[in-house]
């Protein structure tokens, strides 16, 4: 391009020039270009970029869901597994029959014995064809039931409907999964008070805004975690203490055919009710129903999940903002690359993966509000696919986030000096006023004083922004002569010990009343052993 002046009007120079401007450095002669050409055209001319052949692979063709393949525990997944779910039916329709022969329906105890011998014989085909025969999954499992124990297929599901064993295996498997979420909610606990105890005292820059705040301490930063968490075990705790059984209750929740079933007897109802729920280890039953137990109380459950992954989130995402600082890093093992091209990354990818599946987590409640505000009257369908999804998988996903807050927590890396040079960088701005209180004592004038520091403030402050050196406050002050009274001891009125407040006695005493209650309380978690591990 050229510039006319005085018009400052851009003109173009002939191509010509301007081809000559980017002529490459080799050639290639117009053979060596078609062999090139056409031996990228051989490559790629057969080869389908977007599929594969059908006979390729034939064992990896159908989507693999990655929270069950890839992050999701064994504990947890065998919780919500069709093992778990369908075992759980036969022993409903066994509390069920049991029941209903101690209430004097005549069922024989050869009936009882068969079906109890064959729990947990399932033929999963044999199911799968009766359900396809009678497009109704209960009935498949009740014909697969009674080909194993035919005496007792006159008697399986005798008054039942379909939401007897479904819904209460539903309130059993959130029940056994929040177990199994209070008890690594407590082992993450104790992880973290052994961190918050170490760094107790710890001086550290608070941040609020994300911008330098007073000091706090790496302990005390870490109990505001824990207090999250604590939080979300004590809700846990109460729902498991307080989760009712949906139990015996009929297609509409009337009993009316229990009623009918004991020829109008209103307390062998009521007994029949009560008896299975103890069977199945439960002393609450839900009052009234429809044909199902209310949904909000799936909200309920998965608003508390949710609660414990916004915990994680917190908690993970300080991490990652520190990893930055270079404060605080989570495990990195001796063979992990933090980055295919970048080899010297030390990426905290633990940390964004629980970030990653919090936000999934957090994403189920507005699911499980919708499909409660939408059961019509009694109860409506459009329930029963989502709720197969959106509730094993929160507990699947939030299982694997306290697994991750474990390993983090247990592995983690702090790095004091680095925590002291970013404390002593911005230091001396706090300390001002420690140090005019003391000048004025030894009798300074509080007005010229202040001044003084404001003026030596501001240029400090432009020396580290504007020349990126370091904070050079302390220096200014220590030779200002109207600073004379603080000189000599300068050094002690900035230890940063000084300016932590109440942070480790606050962390102390937290985990003296606050955690050391739960832990003593739930001991007997802390013994089980974690089954399954961070590996990827």
């Amino acid at each position: 391009f050229t510039k006319e002046t005085p018009s400052l009007h851009y003109t173009f120079q002939p191509a010509a020039a301007v081809v000559t401007l980017f002529k490459p450095t080799t050639t290639h002669s117009p053979k060596q270009q078609q062999n090139t050409q056409t031996k990228m055209s051989d490559i790629f001319s057969d080869i389908d970029v977007s599929g594969f052949p059908e006979e390729a692979l034939p064992d990896h063709q159908k989507y693999e869901h990655p929270l069950v393949q890839r992050y999701a525990t064994k504990e947890m997944s065998s919780i919500f597994s069709p093992a778990m779910k369908f075992t759980t039916w036969r022993k409903l329709w066994l509390a069920f029959a049991t029941a209903e022969q101690e209430l004097g329906l005549d069922i024989t105890n050869e009936q009882l014995q068969q079906m109890k011998d064959q729990l947990y014989n399932i033929d999963f085909d044999k199911a799968n064809e009766y359900e396809s025969k009678f497009r109704h999954d209960v009935m498949g499992h009740v014909h697969a039931f009674g080909d194993v124990a035919p005496l007792a297929m006159p008697i399986i599901h005798l008054g039942a409907t379909s939401c007897y064993v479904g819904d209460n295996t539903d309130i059993i498997q959130l029940k056994e999964a929040l177990k199994l979420v209070q008890r690594k909610l407590v082992q993450t606990l104790s992880i973290l008070k052994t961190f918050a105890e170490k760094y107790a005292d710890l001086p550290t820059l608070g941040f609020t805004h994300y911008q330098p705040a007073q000091l706090t301490t790496v302990g005390k930063r870490c109990t505001l975690w824990m207090q999250d968490l604590l939080l979300d075990y004590e809700r846990v705790t109460y729902e498991l203490e307080n989760l009712p059984m949906r139990g015996v209750k009929g297609t509409t929740g009337t009993q009316a055919t229990f009623l009918e079933l004991f020829n109008g007897d209103h307390d062998k109802v009521k007994q029949l009710n009560s008896k299975v729920c103890k069977a199945m280890g439960f002393e609450k039953v839900i009052a009234v129903s429809g044909q199902t137990y209310t949904r909000k109380i799936d909200y309920h459950i998965l608003s508390l999940l949710s609660g414990i992954a916004q915990s994680a989130y917190k908690m993970c995402g300080d991490i990652r903002l520190l990893a930055n600082l270079k404060e605080v890093e989570e495990p990195f093992a001796k063979n992990q690359i933090g980055s295919s091209a970048m080899a010297y990354k030390r990426n905290p990818m633990r940390s964004e993966r629980c970030c990653s599946l919090s936000r999934y987590i957090m994403s189920l409640p507005p699911s499980a509000a919708n499909t409660h505000a939408n059961q019509w009257f009694e109860r409506t369908l459009d329930d029963s696919a989502i709720r197969r999804i959106i509730l094993p998988e929160g507990f699947l996903a939030v299982d694997v986030v306290l697994n991750l807050l474990m390993n983090i927590a247990d592995g983690m890396v702090v790095w004091p000096n680095v925590v002291q040079k970013h404390v002593m960088e911005e230091l001396p701005f706090m300390a001002t006023e420690v140090i005019l209180m003391e000048c004025v004592k030894a009798g300074g004038d509080r007005q010229e004083l202040h001044e003084a520091i404001r003026v030596h403030s501001m240029d400090a402050g432009k020396v580290v922004k504007g020349e990126g050196k370091p904070n050079d406050l302390l220096e200014r002050i220590a030779k200002d002569p109207l600073f004379k009274a603080v000189h000599s001891k300068l050094d002690t009125l900035v230890d940063p010990k000084l300016f932590i407040g109440r942070a480790k006695e606050q962390t102390e005493e937290f985990l003296a009343e606050e955690i050391d209650p739960v832990l003593q309380k739930e001991e007997g978690l802390l013994g089980k052993e974690v089954v399954d591990g961070v590996n990827v």
